[in-house]
C-alpha cells in the first residue's frame, strides 16, 4: 500500500516538473499514466485528474490574473460554450451509469484520438498561428464579426472533450486561440487566458465527476503531494528547454501513447 502511494507521488512529481518546464497541460500526461501505468478505470482516471487539474490551475490563474495577463472577454466567450458542454457530458455519464463498459470504451477511444490531435497541434502550432494571421489580415472585418460565435463553439468542443477525457484544455485550447486570436493574444497572454478558462471548466467537470463517484480521493492526495513540489522545483530551476524541442518530444510521446491505446 505504501509502495503504491509512493508511486502515485512520483507520478505527480513527474507531471508537475514537466508542466513547469514545458507548459504542456497535465491532462494529456496524467490521464494516460493513471490508465496505462496504474490500471485505474477510465472514469476514475478522468474524474481524479480533473479535480487534480482544477487545484493546480487555481494558483496559476490567480498569479496570471494579478499580473493582468488574462483576456477575460475571451475567457467569457469560451466559458459560454464550455460549461454547458461539460454539464451535458456529466448528464450523459449519469444516464449511462449502468453501462460502464460502454462508457469506458468511449472514453478510452476518444482519449486516444485527442492525444493524437494534441500531438498534431503541438507540432503545427506556429503554422496555425501564421494561418490565423493571414486570414485575419485578408478579411479583418468579417473575421472579427464571426470570432465571438467561433470562440463559443470552440469552448463547447473543449468542454465536451475535457469532461469526457480530461484532455484538451491545454494544448488544444492554445492552438484554437492561436488560430482565432493571432494578433490579440501575445504568447504570455495566450497561455494565461487558456489556463484561466480551464479553471472554471475543470472545477465544473471535476465537481460533476465527484458527485458521480468518479474521484479517488487517496490517489488525488498522493498526486497533489508530488505535483506541488514538482511545479515549485521547475519554477526555480534555471534549465529551460527550447519550445520547439519540448513540443516535439511531448508530441512523439503522445503519439506513442495514443497509438498504443488504439491498438489495444
Amino acid at each position: 500500500m505504501l509502495g503504491d502511494a509512493l508511486l502515485y507521488v512520483a507520478a505527480g512529481l513527474l507531471v508537475g516538473v514537466m508542466v513547469g518546464l514545458t507548459g504542456v497541460g497535465g491532462g494529456s500526461l496524467m490521464t494516460p499514466i493513471l490508465v496505462l501505468g496504474f490500471g485505474q478505470s477510465p472514469m476514475i482516471a478522468v474524474g481524479t485528474d480533473l479535480v487534480f487539474a482544477s487545484v493546480t490551475k487555481l494558483a496559476a490563474t490567480a498569479s496570471y490574473g494579478y499580473k493582468k495577463r488574462v483576456d477575460w472577454r475571451v475567457v467569457g466567450r469560451l466559458a459560454i460554450g464550455s460549461i454547458p458542454g461539460a454539464l451535458s457530458v456529466i448528464l450523459w455519464f449519469w444516464m449511462t451509469r449502468r453501462a460502464q463498459p460502454i462508457v469506458d470504451h468511449v472514453i478510452v477511444s476518444t482519449l486516444a484520438w485527442l492525444l493524437l490531435a494534441t500531438a498534431i497541434g503541438l507540432v503545427f502550432q506556429e503554422a496555425l498561428r501564421r494561418m490565423g494571421v493571414r486570414l485575419t489580415a485578408a478579411s479583418l472585418e468579417r473575421a472579427e464579426r464571426y470570432k465571438p460565435a467561433l470562440t463559443v463553439a470552440t469552448g463547447l468542443v473543449l468542454g465536451v472533450a475535457v469532461t469526457l477525457t480530461s484532455v484538451g484544455a491545454g494544448a488544444l485550447g492554445v492552438v484554437a486561440l492561436l488560430y482565432l486570436y493571432p494578433l490579440r493574444l501575445a504568447a504570455d497572454r495566450l497561455v494565461a487566458t487558456d489556463i484561466a478558462h480551464a479553471l472554471p471548466l475543470t472545477i465544473v467537470a471535476g465537481i460533476g465527476h465527484a458527485a458521480l463517484g468518479h474521484v479517488n480521493v487517496q490517489v488525488l492526495g498522493c498526486l497533489l503531494l508530488g505535483s506541488i513540489p514538482g511545479v515549485l522545483i521547475a519554477a526555480r530551476t534555471t534549465m529551460r528547454i527550447p519550445a520547439v524541442v519540448t513540443r516535439t518530444l511531448i508530441a512523439v510521446m503522445l503519439v506513442i501513447v495514443g497509438l498504443r491505446i488504439l491498438l489495444n
